[in-house]
């Protein structure tokens, strides 16, 4: 049984194919989600997990190189994006690099999440609690 606090397999194992660049989408309940990459749904009921918790536990697995966020989540859902921003910059921090931070409209970031390894579906249902987390490397 392995060690790290990450229980569910299939998240487990999506992190650690991860190469340099590729990207991780955690979603909202409501984000719809492409047909390509991998659906990895943990929304059990509304607000369970909520985004911060999925954010969080991802946060511990991966090597995080940068961020996108919807522009929007700025107007509104303040307060997530404040949590959110303070735990990448907390992550930074932690892992001895910058973390860039990006915002792109919402409709560009659901072209974008076609593009991520998979999109993990949280229990959220605030607006815009969507980020797409491209991986770094640990050397």
């Amino acid at each position: 049984m392995k060690k790290g606090r990450l229980l569910n397999a299939e998240l487990s194992h999506v992190i650690a194919r991860l190469g340099h660049t590729d990207t991780l989408t955690i979603a909202d309940a409501g984000l719809p989600i492409p047909a390509g990459p991998q659906r990895i749904d943990l929304a059990l009921t509304p607000g369970t997990p909520d985004f911060m918790q999925v954010v969080n536990t991802v946060a511990l697995e991966m090597q995080v190189e940068s961020a996108l966020i919807a522009e929007e989540i700025k107007q509104h859902n303040p307060q997530l994006h404040s949590a959110l921003v303070a735990v990448l910059e907390a992550l930074q921090q932690h892992q001895g690099n910058i973390i860039t931070i990006s915002y792109t409209s919402h409709d560009q970031f659901k072209q974008q999440t076609q593009r991520s390894q998979a999109v993990i579906r949280s229990g959220e249902c605030s607006p815009f609690a969507n980020v797409i987390l491209s991986a770094g490397v640990t050397f």
